[in-house]
């Protein structure tokens, strides 16, 4: 009886309680979790306590190591470097949520198009074959120099490279979410609700928004997390080339590159731009690792 009354407690009472409780036991993914909500609050809070410009420059004080004035030193301009890399995590952050958002909406979208309509299946997985084909860095770097000097000339250099950057990447990496969503919809269409829904006359586009999508957000939110981290990565890829945000507007990936010349001289101003971006891709792996076996109902059983 004992036995009992302890199974009934702990028995999760809903699929939620189930998710979080297997969500729980992934040590990674709760570390990751905590790590990247740190990152979060000294990205969005940190400028309101650390009250310094990012873009006062103080010659007298360039390439200074750490000091009480100066946590992580300051750069060849003596802007302080805590200061820009809160400002700098805040652009790439934005950027990786923004892309990602985008390249789940487009993966989404002909994902569950070529699942569900047996016509255009063949011609939509052509077209998403072709762009996994294409080689992707230099595909963002022809974009990028494309149209780089129209867009920063019609909504300025900030605005301009922000929306061509997040428009380039989250048009160039749908792909791979259009995939899982559409082996998804292959198999759901197939079910005993989705036939009885089809025989009571429901509209295609009535069966996909109420009986398809919702039981594909598993399979997105995964993809919306494993997303996140190869955004941040690919801006800064992009910015640690000179092709990304100009000097003044700082992101993690642009401080790189502007540390790359002094990495001899001060190390540290590398470590902390590459410390941050890996601290963060490295969280959202481990959260998006954790989500996947949460939402696998074969893991919680």
């Amino acid at each position: 009886m004992t036995d009992a009354v302890a199974d009934a407690a702990f028995k999760p009472r809903s699929l939620s309680q189930a998710v979080w409780m297997q969500f729980r036991s992934h040590r990674g993914a709760v570390a990751g979790s905590v790590i990247l909500a740190a990152i979060l609050a000294g990205v969005l809070f940190g400028p309101f306590l650390w009250r310094v410009d990012p873009t006062y420059i103080n010659v007298r004080e360039n390439n200074l190591f750490m000091t009480a004035a100066h946590p992580l030193g300051t750069d060849e301009l003596g802007r302080d470097m805590l200061a820009r890399m809160m400002a700098g995590g805040k652009v790439s952050i934005a950027v990786g949520v923004t892309a990602m958002s985008i390249a789940i909406l487009l993966g989404t979208l002909i994902g569950v198009t070529a699942g569900y309509f047996r016509r255009l299946d063949g011609p939509l997985m052509r077209f998403t074959d072709l762009f996994l084909s294409l080689p992707l860095l230099p595909l963002l770097l022809v974009i990028t120099m494309l149209f780089r000097e129209r867009l920063t000339g019609l909504l300025g250099p900030e605005t301009g490279m922000f929306l061509l950057i997040v428009f380039t990447i989250g048009v160039t990496s749908w792909m791979q979410t259009a995939r899982i969503v559409r082996a998804e919809v292959l198999a759901l269409k197939e079910r005993e609700f989705v036939l009885a829904a089809r025989s009571v006359g429901t509209g295609p586009r009535r069966l996909i928004l109420r009986h398809i999508l919702p039981n594909v957000a598993s399979p997105v939110m995964v993809a919306a997390t494993l997303g996140i981290a190869s955004a941040i990565i690919t801006e800064s890829a992009l910015s640690f080339l000179g092709l990304g945000f100009p000097p003044d507007f700082p992101t993690w990936g642009r401080l790189l590159f502007d540390a790359l010349n002094y990495i001899d001289q001060y190390p540290g101003r590398v470590l902390w731009p590459g410390l941050a971006i890996s601290l963060t891709v490295l969280s959202v792996n481990f959260i998006g690792d954790g989500l996947r076996d949460a939402l696998d109902p074969r893991q919680r059983s």
